[in-house]
């Protein structure tokens, strides 16, 4: 499989992500328990696996690779806990929209930490997807009654979102670096398992601990364990290796438009003509960096 089509199945796969939290959130758990029972299971499965295949990569690891590690996994913590609070307030397209307007984050932090110049292709890119996000964004807000949201406060949930898409920025960049360093399933195994000790510790101190998840609830965690943490995060972790931050995070600007016909079709939610238009604009923006990403 090609790196653009790994890439490309990872984010088809955690667009899947936002319909099992909202079913989660409809069976009585809480944000912060979806978010910790989330990590917990991923890390549960990888961290044994990399004990028994690259411990002799991990002891050898420095003070200093292990702090990035546990940065990297905080910040993805706090990415799952702002976004997945942010579906109890705004509809899953404008969650989603917001959550993946990291390119604008990464691309000006990819310039100044990383010192990689973006492409005019990939800022083209960027622009479209701002636009297409743009686009989502108010005919979310102008539309009241298109949400199913358990608590209609679109601004709330747009601001935890937008918080979303600032952590998972950091998350990508400050992560980049041991990913290029280690193997894929020692990286994924120190930052899954930071992210997991960090997410329950916050749960727990918000009276949120997995332990008051409701037994109907358990079944969209684990498949949101399997299918976006381990198989869509994971996938998007090794195209970080061969492609820029600043492109990765592009294409993920493809989970709204798989959310948001998700959500058509099995939750209700209706798809008004200028989020289709913003939805298009986002395909293209993906399409034009693809293009200045192979060229360089």
């Amino acid at each position: 499989m090609s790196r653009h089509a790994a890439l490309a199945l990872g984010v088809a796969i955690v667009s899947t992500a936002a319909l099992l939290i909202r079913w989660a959130i409809d069976a009585g758990a809480s944000p912060l328990a979806i978010a910790a029972a989330r990590l917990a299971l991923a890390a549960a499965v990888v961290v044994p696996l990399a004990l028994m295949r690259r411990r002799a990569e991990l002891a050898a690891l420095r003070p200093s690779d292990w702090l990035i590690a546990a940065l990297s996994g905080a910040l993805l913590a706090v990415h799952f806990a702002t976004w997945i609070a942010s579906l109890q307030f705004t509809s899953v397209a404008s969650s989603v929209a917001l959550v993946t307007t990291n390119p604008l984050w990464v691309g000006l932090a990819s310039w100044w930490l990383l010192r990689e110049s973006p492409s005019r292709k990939t800022l083209q890119g960027i622009a479209l997807a701002a636009f297409g996000t743009a686009l989502i964004i108010v005919s979310d807000l102008a539309q009241p009654d298109a949400t199913i949201a358990s608590v209609r406060r679109p601004m709330l949930g747009n601001m935890l979102a937008l918080a979303g898409a600032m952590a998972i920025s950091g998350y990508l960049l400050v992560g980049r670096r041991l990913n290029l360093k280690l193997s894929l399933l020692a990286y994924i195994a120190i930052v899954y398992g930071a992210a997991a000790v960090v997410m329950n510790l916050m749960a727990s101190a918000a009276g949120q601990g997995i332990d008051r998840i409701p037994a109907a609830a358990w079944l969209p965690i684990a498949l949101m364990a399997l299918g976006p943490q381990l198989l869509g995060h994971t996938l998007i972790n090794a195209a970080l290796r061969r492609l820029s931050a600043t492109y990765v995070a592009l294409a993920i600007l493809g989970e709204p438009v798989g959310s948001a016909i998700l959500a058509w079709l099995l939750l209700g939610e209706s798809v008004a003509p200028l989020q289709l238009a913003g939805f298009a604009a986002l395909l293209a923006g993906i399409a034009v960096a693809a293009t200045g990403e192979r060229s360089r």
